[in-house]
């Protein structure tokens, strides 16, 4: 049912994102009187799901989910329609049309794709606003309990002041600091100290698994979330959900200090404090003779947290107006870490192509219960992410067609036929060799 929930919201958003990219194309040829001879959702080799001819445009839906498109007359592109080409140009071909009007038809799509993005961005804003933890509200630093944060040489405590430079404002934000950045600045027992960011930090953090969960984690208080059933104190007053506050009268803040406290009464009985539902209880529990509760540890969420007087989150509620910026800001920030990531995938050294993925791992970053704020934040990334993909100067893609355009406007000298041709070959063959190393890695990683 999960799998389903998340493939479902994958396709709506798959296919609301392609049908507005190319109703930005069609709608600039439409209204610069160029025929538009299809428009698809999916791409229909052989055969269509469906298909309905409306004036001179076959509208259908394909049964390849890999995107969509529009057949624009007149124009090398995706259908490769070489015999079109050889007849002479018509008035109402693409190729027919003066430089400018070819190139607003082009960046049409791209720009539907970013101006989605920025509106989702801003409604979110004016609708849900935003909570998060800020990384200034971290009074005891973070929790360090896994290899990768140990190598980068941090300990738990350690407060993360910046990353390049830059002030960390969101404690969520970190891993996405961390896989764009090359320096981090932290305080150790009041001493800052700069470390550097190995350049094969994204292949370490690919290497741990998608499911380990982030690197770094805020202090948690030590939560009950099961009592083993060999424990000593499977019988005790003890209960899920309760909160150890101290031992012995020793105060325990955080579940990273249970293990010195508890080493101090290794096999003894002793007098704990406990939260439960809001109340301090006190009970008596047996130590085992490795130092241990015969527990686990779970965490809670930060709402809780906050309502316990460990964290204080920002709540930020935007009027129409507050949120437009808000919402460009959003954008923005979405814009360029994502360039910074696909900067890195071009350096081997990083090993970011290892998180490279196709349609499985787009598809697995959808919640797997229905939430309207996680799928239109999804989507909206997915809008800014899909418009500067589509920029990319690479033949086949509308950037590909942007830069000869440029060129014909620059130099006066229009590109001939078969070289476009060859050019939408060679970019057509990188693409699919892309999607194919994409898809590769999820199933790669699925097998591991």
């Amino acid at each position: 049912m999960e799998i389903l929930i998340k493939a479902s919201q994958f396709i709506l958003s798959l296919s609301l994102l392609i049908v507005l990219h190319e109703l930005g194309h069609f709608i600039p040829a439409k209204l610069f009187k160029t025929r538009v001879e299809k428009f698809y959702l999916f791409f229909d080799y052989k055969f269509s799901l469906f298909k309905k001819k409306v004036g001179e445009t076959v509208y259908g839906i394909g049964w390849i989910p890999l995107g969509g498109y529009v057949k624009i007359s007149g124009m090398i592109d995706e259908s490769m329609d070489t015999e079109q080409m050889k007849q002479p140009a018509q008035p109402w071909e693409f190729r027919s049309k003066p430089a400018w009007q070819r190139l607003i038809i082009m960046l049409g799509g791209v720009f539907v794709n970013f101006v989605l993005g920025i509106f989702i961005y801003i409604m979110l804003m004016y609708s849900y606003g935003e909570q998060y933890l800020p990384n200034d509200n971290l009074k005891d630093g973070v929790w360090v309990q896994d290899s990768l944060a140990m190598n980068l040489g941090l300990k738990t405590g350690d407060k993360i002041l910046s990353v390049d430079g830059q002030k960390v404002k969101k404690f969520s934000g970190l891993s996405l600091e961390f896989i764009n950045g090359n320096n981090f600045e932290i305080e150790r027992e009041g001493q800052v100290i700069d470390k550097k960011i190995p350049t094969d930090f994204i292949s370490q953090l690919m290497d741990r698994g998608k499911d380990v969960g982030p690197f770094l984690y805020p202090r948690f208080p030590f939560v009950i979330g099961k009592i083993s059933d060999d424990s000593p104190n499977v019988s005790s007053e003890l209960q899920e959900k309760d909160i150890v506050t101290s031992v012995n009268g020793t105060p325990l803040k955080y579940y990273d200090e249970a293990k010195a406290v508890l080493s101090n009464y290794k096999g003894q009985e002793v007098t704990a404090t406990v939260i439960r539902e809001k109340v301090e209880k006190e009970i008596t529990l047996q130590v085992t003779n490795d130092g241990k509760l015969g527990v686990v540890f779970t965490t809670l969420p930060l709402s809780d947290l906050e309502k316990l007087g460990y964290y204080d989150l920002a709540n930020i509620e935007y009027s129409f107006s507050e949120a437009i910026p808000a919402g460009f800001n959003k954008s923005w920030k979405t814009l360029t870490d994502y360039v910074k990531q696909l900067k890195k995938i071009f350096n081997p050294s990083t090993g970011a192509y290892k998180g490279l993925g196709g349609f499985i791992s787009i598809g697995s970053i959808f919640p797997d219960e229905w939430s309207a704020e996680s799928f239109w934040n999804i989507t909206a990334f997915l809008s800014i992410m899909l418009g500067f993909m589509n920029l990319l100067p690479i033949p086949a893609l509308d950037g590909g067609h942007v830069v000869f355009t440029l060129w014909e406007m620059i130099t006066g000298k229009k590109p001939g036929d078969k070289f476009l041709e060859y050019a939408q070959l060679v970019g057509f063959v990188l693409l699919i060799a892309l999607l194919l190393f994409a898809n590769g890695n999820d199933i790669f990683r699925l097998l591991k």
